[in-house]
């Protein structure tokens, strides 16, 4: 399947880019998120009028991610839940809890954001988590885990 992207997708390609993508990728997730439309002669006049705008809006959401990294590398946090004698969690610490908790600290952060690619915290301990806020931006922040009483 032929796309055209619309945005900057990591691993994939640039604004205006047109690449061949399995169908599937393209149909269910590309197109419906607003990042690619198919690549016909229509949609492709159709991106080359609104080209300007559509580059203008990335440089405006690359500026925004980079702040939020900016206020996110400031940042520290403490999560506390209940752990056994030997520091293992009853339970985890996923990707909904830490942008919940980022959040609640007074940055908007989603859970798609976060990345914890070794899966939920499962220990008592300090971690570094990695936040992909653009293809082009990701910030790093601390995370404590603690044993609540």
């Amino acid at each position: 399947m032929n796309i055209i992207l619309l945005e900057k997708v990591q691993n994939l390609g640039a604004i205006g880019e047109q690449v061949s993508v399995r169908g599937g990728f393209g149909r269910n997730y590309l197109i419906p998120q607003g990042k690619a439309v198919s690549a016909t002669e229509a949609n492709i006049a159709i991106f080359n009028e609104k080209r300007a705008e559509l580059e203008a809006s990335a440089v405006e959401k690359l500026v925004e991610a980079q702040a939020r990294a900016k206020a996110l590398s400031a940042l520290t946090l403490e999560i506390s839940g209940k752990a056994g004698d030997e520091g293992k969690l009853f339970g985890s610490i996923g990707t909904r809890d830490i942008a919940d908790a980022v959040t609640a600290a007074g940055v908007e952060l989603s859970k798609n954001e976060v990345s914890l690619p070794e899966g939920p915290i499962r220990n008592v301990g300090s971690f570094e988590i990695v936040l992909q806020l653009h293809a082009d931006v990701a910030a790093t922040i601390n995370v404590t885990v603690s044993s609540a009483e």
